[in-house]
């Protein structure tokens, strides 16, 4: 029963990790379309 409830500890440990990485690279993502974005609204004042 120990060994049981160690390994769902290792489980949900590893499972918390690969989530945080998950999550890290997504708001990556979305920090670099929002600068994309912003990009083209600067280029598009300078021509204004």
């Amino acid at each position: 029963m120990k060994k049981l409830i160690a390994l769902m500890g290792i489980i949900a440990f590893t499972a918390g990790l690969a989530g945080c990485n998950t999550f890290r690279g997504m708001g990556q993502d979305v920090e670099r379309g929002g600068e994309k974005v912003q990009d083209a609204a600067t280029g598009t004042q300078k021509k204004m």
